[in-house]
């Protein structure tokens, strides 16, 4: 029988409200005079702060579009829809009709970084070649690996003119704004100053963002204040001070809340939401483009290259249980994306919950409780996105030693599972750790990152992540397709039948859908929810 949800909330400590440690019962000292925030983060650590953010996706909204802007960012301020591409530091961008591999950015004028430096085409060259490029003088790997995986399509770039640049793609790809989205841009002229070291330059960045850097302390807080002569005037912080705390625990960012030491926090623990309720708190969540989910190893010697177990994994899953266990803050996944996704199509195989169809399947293989199949899983002990993994993935585990499959769950902090996810399951991590499954979750929102990333048999490790190393001609002519039309139905259509066969296929062990909760204090306003991973910390007051 699975593990009930309060047997493994008690299991992982989330029954018990120990009290709140220093260093985070922080007390804003000038909290009489400036506007503060104390937001409780679910990571281990704060992201960096050189210009690309590590810890995923989620962390963006912390040290990414805080500091830092895009060239083309993302709509941030909308709770009742899915945002739009919108200008950041670049006011147009377009595909030359002669060569649609080559894009031009026309940046966007009178910008100044932090340090006072001018924002020109000069500055978008050297955050290429801070990344892109490993002959670089000032080339910082740590940030390279973050967002090298995220600009696939690049293949060049150059100076137009001091306000223009051109990026040109490895092939025509239609959707290519998107991947820029994650390629923020830090100042040259700081880095010179700072003696051309990266190391001093987390502890004084500049971008242009709406927020400055006043303090970092690693594994505990970063304090951000406000920018007053930032670009956009409607972003604006409406705080003097936001203070990101690092405090991973659920329950502890939750009593942290409860008393008064925190305004804010991401992932509430699930069994303390009526007591945030009945304490005067606000609960917000949304439909976010998000899943979690565990993808599979199709190389030689994996167990999951056989279809029946890797559809039994599917059908041994209550998903209802899942959310009953999150106390409804998640949504059962059926597929990469929901249903209400252009992008989902018909697939024949229903993720659903049918243990005998499950048990029938794994037989046929040749396993049963008796003789069971055994693996293991790289997990994370939690973060941001990855929702509350340890507990979600023991009651997963417990689903399936139901039905003969005996995973053993090997837990790592969150940047070691990244950092295996971009490796692939032919990397050193997987491999030397006969590791068969890698459980990252992540955002969906445009097709490269809901599908194109992982099932184009080109998205192998290091040009994606490609983890399971699928390979299929025809999921990769729907994609090239995609890519070489400018018809955004069309797209939607091709990446509809690509999302059939991910489903039917069983190439990924589908759970839930993030909802991304978050508890707010009394005192807080302007939060706007949006349906993204990306959050505008702006509109905070």
């Amino acid at each position: 029988m699975s593990l009930s949800r309060r047997a493994l909330l008690g299991a992982t400590g989330l029954a018990s409200l120990p009290g709140l440690p220093e260093p985070w019962a922080i007390r804003p000292a000038a909290a009489q005079t400036e506007r503060v925030l104390r937001y409780g983060i679910s990571m281990a650590d704060i992201p960096q702060t050189t210009g690309q953010p590590d810890r995923g996706a989620g962390a963006y909204q912390f040290t990414g579009h805080t500091l830092y802007d895009p060239l083309v960012a993302w709509e941030m301020d909308v709770a009742d829809r899915p945002g739009r591409l919108v200008p950041g530091l670049a006011t147009t961008w377009e595909a030359d009709p002669a060569d649609r591999r080559r894009w031009i950015f026309r940046l966007r004028e009178g910008v100044r970084f932090h340090d006072g430096a001018a924002f020109d085409a000069d500055a978008v060259i050297w955050n290429f070649e801070k990344v892109l490029n490993p002959q670089a003088p000032h080339f910082d790997n740590r940030q390279a690996a973050q967002v090298r995986p995220r600009l696939p399509s690049v293949a060049a770039w150059r100076k137009l003119d001091a306000m223009t640049v051109e990026v040109t793609t490895r092939t025509v790809d239609s959707i290519f704004p998107y991947q820029m989205l994650w390629f923020l841009i830090s100042s040259p002229a700081q880095y010179e100053r700072l003696g051309r070291s990266w190391e001093r330059f987390a502890q004084e960045p500049s971008g242009t963002g709406p927020f400055r850097l006043a303090r970092l302390v690693p594994r505990e807080r970063a304090e951000l204040v406000r920018n007053p002569d930032y670009w956009n005037p409607a972003r604006r912080p409406k705080l003097d001070r936001l203070i990101l705390v690092v405090a991973p625990e659920a329950v502890t960012r939750t009593n942290a809340l409860l008393t008064g030491q925190l305004d804010l926090i991401e992932t509430p623990a699930p069994d303390l939401v009526p007591r945030l309720r009945q304490a005067g708190m606000r609960i917000t969540e949304n439909v976010t483009p998000h899943v979690w989910n565990y993808h599979l190893s199709l190389l030689e010697g994996s167990p999951w290259r056989d279809l029946r177990l890797r559809r039994a994994a599917n059908l041994a899953i209550n998903r209802d249980e899942v959310v009953a266990l999150m106390n409804g803050l998640a949504k059962p996944a059926v597929g990469v994306v929901d249903p209400a996704s252009p992008w989902f199509g018909r697939p024949e195989f229903q993720v659903r919950t049918d243990i005998d169809a499950a048990r029938k399947l794994l037989a046929e293989a040749g396993i049963s409780r008796g003789s069971p199949l055994r693996t293991k899983f790289l997990i994370a002990t939690g973060g941001s996105g990855q929702m509350l993994s340890m507990p979600m993935n023991e009651y997963i585990q417990s689903a399936w030693r139901e039905v003969g499959i005996e995973v053993e769950f090997q837990a790592v902090e969150l940047e070691v599972l990244y950092t295996c996810w971009r490796q692939g399951a032919a990397g050193e991590i997987a491999r030397q750790g006969q590791v068969t499954a890698n459980n990252v979750a992540y955002v969906t929102s445009d097709p490269l990152y809901a599908l194109i990333r992982f099932f184009h048999s080109k998205q192998v490790a290091p040009t994606g992540v490609n983890w399971s190393h699928y390979s299929d001609p025809e999921t990769d002519r729907l994609i090239d397709a995609a890519l070489t039309t400018f018809d955004p139905a069309e797209v939607d259509r091709l990446m509809a039948r690509v999302h059939e066969r991910v489903v039917d296929q069983a190439l990924l062990v589908f759970v839930v859908h993030d909802t991304n909760p978050h508890a707010l204090g009394k005192a807080v306003r302007g939060y706007t929810q949006a349906q993204h991973w990306f959050q505008d910390l702006t509109t905070l007051a």
